[in-house]
């Protein structure tokens, strides 16, 4: 192949007009668990064919790819955005600033796998173009941004290097945290209770009692073992959840029915239920190296359900794959004392005002800074074992 050829960039309003094998060759999905579930054609075309995301949701699918020599060599999920719900590394004080002094934020684009606050590759890179396909989709997001007159783009939740990577190409780069948890080599789950402090230990031992004492039974499902009839339940779970923390859930029913067509390999499913009839449940998705917890609901309300589903549920689940880590999704300091730690993610972002670039851009050192420490501090409060803390205990 000419290394030397041109790269064409171009956009694309479908997922179907991009062959599978070339998008999950660049989301390296080809193999028996992908790197990121939901970078997979597969799961953003749920979410277009299910019509979660495409007209009147204000995420308008533009993917981007890059072609070298009759082949695609990159692509990114790049979305026309008209609000900035569904994202989880917001910018609504940056958006009601620049309104103020009178621009208009929205339209934006954002490259994103929508509804998902998942770390992962945002510039899906063929092996062996990653050094020239990076930089290609870089310039031609700026490019196509620039274009369309649109004030920003934003690339949410990427990996560490491809934020320094965009910050180097001249993107500003933002600092946020979750809480993940880590895999030190366990090998059951009592061996990572041995790694807590005991105060520590016997709590999460009293929540799982509580939990298993709902009356019922808990069974993690995946593949063929879950069932179309489960989707029924566990949309009720989730237009619960939805409804409380965000008005309007974001998923539509049909993407369920696609996902146990097209995903149902890449899911757990954790069901709690009595007398036969599930009355909560939690859905992850499984990465190459990575637990993903994404949705939890229920339909009764038990003591310490919720943490034995969502992180208890996952840390076994995640032990048992040999799965280094697991990410319980946004938000959560409650999960320190369950055994997840502070995690840095990370964002990327270009801004057409230059003085509005400026001062987001000395917010984003102070922000990161912020981050930092805080991420210091909360670490020092996790539960696990140092000599000094357990001798206090």
């Amino acid at each position: 192949m000419d290394s030397d050829a041109q790269i064409e960039i171009r956009l694309n309003p479908g997922l179907r007009d991009i062959p599978q094998a070339d998008w999950d060759a660049c989301a390296h999905a080809l193999g028996p668990r992908p790197r990121d579930p939901f970078t997979t054609h597969r799961f953003l075309l749920a979410l277009e064919d299910s019509g979660s995301v495409g007209p009147g949701t204000g995420w308008q699918p533009l993917y981007l790819t890059a072609h070298q020599n009759g082949q695609m060599i990159g692509a990114a999920p790049l979305y026309g955005k008209s609000h900035s719900q569904g994202e989880y590394i917001f910018d609504f004080n940056w958006a009601e600033a620049f309104a103020r002094a009178g621009g208009q934020y929205y339209p934006k684009f954002q490259i994103a796998v929508p509804f998902t606050p998942a770390t992962g590759p945002r510039f899906l890179l063929r092996a062996g173009a990653e050094a020239r396909a990076l930089p290609a989709l870089v310039q031609g997001a700026l490019q196509v941004t620039a274009e369309h007159g649109v004030s920003s783009l934003h690339v949410t939740f990427c990996t560490e290097e491809e934020a320094r990577a965009g910050e180097a190409m001249g993107l500003l780069r933002r600092t946020t945290q979750q809480f993940h948890w880590e895999n030190r080599g366990f090998q059951s789950f009592d061996g990572f209770l041995a790694s807590l402090t005991a105060r520590k230990r016997k709590n999460i031992r009293r929540e799982r009692a509580e939990a298993q004492a709902f009356g019922g039974t808990i069974r993690r499902l995946t593949g063929d073992q879950i069932k179309p009839e489960h989707w029924d339940a566990f949309w009720q779970f989730y237009q619960d959840t939805g409804a409380r923390k965000w008005g309007t859930p974001y998923l539509t029913r049909a993407f369920f029915d696609i996902a146990h067509e097209t995903l149902r390999n890449d899911m757990i499913l954790i069901l709690a239920e009595r007398d036969g009839t599930p009355v909560a449940g939690a859905l992850n998705f499984i990465g190459a190296q990575a637990l993903f917890g994404r949705y939890w609901g229920c339909i009764e309300n038990h003591r310490c359900l919720h943490f034995e589903l969502c992180y208890y549920q996952a840390i076994e689940a995640a032990i048992e794959l040999g799965l280094p880590r697991v990410e319980a999704g946004a938000q959560g300091e409650h999960k320190l004392a369950r055994g997840y730690l502070p995690t840095a993610c990370h964002s990327l972002h270009w801004l057409a005002d230059e003085g509005f670039s400026r001062a987001v851009a000395q917010y984003l050192l102070s922000e990161r800074r912020a981050i930092g420490q805080d991420i210091e501090i909360l670490t020092g409060y996790g539960p696990f074992k140092s000599d000094k803390r357990e001798e206090q205990d």
